[in-house]
């Protein structure tokens, strides 16, 4: 069951320069940051209301994020779903034979978390999360 969007991330070539747009000049409060060695990221959650923002930096070109900044530019990467039960979801998917990028949830900034294929969703990169408390 999807709950609410949980953030909107948005892929960039640098964040700290991200930063100084959204936490200086919007004033949106960075709640967690972190880098996501098996995602190649540097990321940033930013609160706005009952949702978030990630802003996420490619560690390597060659990583998901670098490649995805070469082909398409800055801008809207994903959008990330709640769920209470990020396990009981995805294998929800697989009996739909819905194409996944993950197979198994991940640990990732949001939580527990998992990404299905683009082709599943009209060409947006959606992701599932459960917070962890």
């Amino acid at each position: 069951m999807i709950e609410k969007i949980h953030h909107i991330g948005i892929a960039v070539h640098d964040l700290e320069q991200s930063l100084k747009f959204y936490r200086d000049t919007l004033g949106l409060h960075v709640h967690a940051r972190d880098t996501v060695q098996d995602q190649g990221v540097s990321a940033a959650l930013l609160t706005i209301g009952k949702s978030e923002i990630e802003l996420l930096q490619p560690l390597s070109p060659d990583s998901p994020v670098g490649k995805f900044l070469e082909r398409k530019g800055e801008g809207l990467h994903h959008i990330c779903f709640q769920t209470p039960d990020v396990d009981a979801e995805l294998e929800e998917l697989k009996r739909k034979d819905v194409p996944l990028v993950d197979q198994t949830p991940r640990k990732g900034l949001a939580g527990m978390i998992c990404f299905l294929h683009p082709k599943a969703s009209h060409g947006v990169l959606v992701e599932l999360a459960t917070p962890i408390d």
